[in-house]
């Protein structure tokens, strides 16, 4: 019995004692800075780009076009037709020759 009065009184405090409210004390000192943490590592430096395309070829210059065909010079006129010659005399209708011997 001498127990169960003890716990009814230490209830009754403990009960009480919420009813009571006091003064906050005074703040407590600062703690201690904590460590500075641990330097990250460097990152990953990126992939170097690939190297461009080569430019297109230029396109060929188109071909000059081929002059005119000279024309064809005029054709030389003719030359006169010459006059047909005099008709030539008729010859002697023929006696008859005699051949003398040479002496």
């Amino acid at each position: 019995m001498k127990y169960a009065h003890l716990i009814a009184a230490t209830l009754m405090t403990m009960g009480l004692s919420a009813c009571f409210s006091l003064p906050p004390g005074p703040a407590g000192p600062q703690g201690a800075t904590g460590d500075t943490g641990a330097q990250g590592r460097t990152g990953y430096t990126g992939a170097t780009g690939s190297t461009g395309g080569a430019g297109a070829t230029g396109y060929t210059g188109a071909t000059g076009a081929t002059g005119a065909t000279g024309g064809t010079g005029a054709t030389g006129y003719t030359g006169a037709t010459g006059e047909t010659g005099a008709t030539g005399d008729t010859g002697r209708t023929g006696g008859t020759t005699v051949i003398v011997p040479a002496r």
